[in-house]
């Protein structure tokens, strides 16, 4: 049997071990993201990310810290034999952090896995019908984001958001929207905001413009935000936040006010890489 000045020492040992490997970590982390960004990392920016030359310099370097910190912290795992490239990483990090670039943020700190399919992707989901009884439904999808440290991504519907960058459709975007909406411990269309007064306004606004949108799709009628942004309040906020990031100047236009929200919660304003 131990001593208690044995049990003292074994314990201050453990301490002393676990306060070693965290600052190892750390310094490790420092390094990763300190250092200066690859050129083959910006010669993938100029190849993927149309906007990458119009950033001004200012939110090019936020934007490189965020990539570096971003793959340094994730692990991308290719799926149906796809292998992981450092363009995939680079590309899929890039828009991802484009969310975050003017945000108080810790880098998506919840999200650890990014599973990477090369197209559409069946995902199994369990649905309960009206009298309680349990089915399992398949579901053909392009993207989708899990509370439980996950993101899922078909890398041919990546590469077909990076391509057009001014048409509202980016699954990158979409999916990560879900991440940031999810921070709070629910995906309901309301992410962690900055004050009180802040959900009242948010509340307003996203209800009155998802009704309105619910009614635009009833009376047959086009909208510049896409119709699957009328399923919940969840998919609306992910979807206006590619309508907010790629058509910003008609988002503006033609719903001022959801722009305006959008642009106080991202402190960013897209119209810059618009022009």
């Amino acid at each position: 049997m131990l001593t208690v000045p044995e049990i003292f020492s074994l314990l201050l040992l453990a301490i002393i071990i676990v306060i070693a490997v965290f600052l190892y970590k750390k310094r490790q982390y420092q390094q990763a993201i300190n250092q200066p960004f690859p050129q083959e990392y910006q010669t993938i920016l100029n190849k993927r990310l149309p906007i990458y030359e119009k950033l001004p310099e200012p939110l090019r370097i936020k934007l490189h810290q965020h990539i570096l910190c971003f793959i340094y912290t994730k692990i991308f795992i290719g799926c149906n034999d796809l292998t992981i490239t450092d363009e995939m990483r680079v590309t899929i990090a890039a828009e991802a952090c484009l969310l975050i670039l003017n945000r108080p943020s810790s880098c998506y700190a919840a999200l650890k896995w990014i599973y990477v399919y090369p197209s559409v992707f069946v995902a199994k989901q369990a649905q309960r019908n009206e009298y309680g009884i349990v089915s399992t439904k398949k579901r053909h999808l392009l993207g989708e984001s899990w509370q439980n440290g996950k993101v899922i991504l078909a890398w041919d519907s990546v590469e077909s958001g990076m391509a057009n960058f001014s048409d509202g459709q980016n699954v990158v975007l979409h999916e990560f929207a879900h991440q940031l909406d999810q921070e709070n411990g629910s995906a309901n269309g309301a992410p962690l905001l900055y004050t009180k007064d802040s959900y009242r306004i948010w509340s307003k606004v996203f209800s009155d413009e998802f009704s309105a949108l619910q009614h635009s799709l009833a009376t047959g009628h086009c909208s510049l935000i896409d119709s699957y942004g009328a399923t919940n309040p969840a998919e609306f906020f992910a979807v206006v936040t590619e309508v907010f990031f790629e058509r910003a100047s008609s988002l503006k236009k033609l719903h001022p006010e959801l722009f305006q929200l959008l642009k106080d919660y991202y402190q960013l304003d897209p119209r810059i890489w618009q022009k």
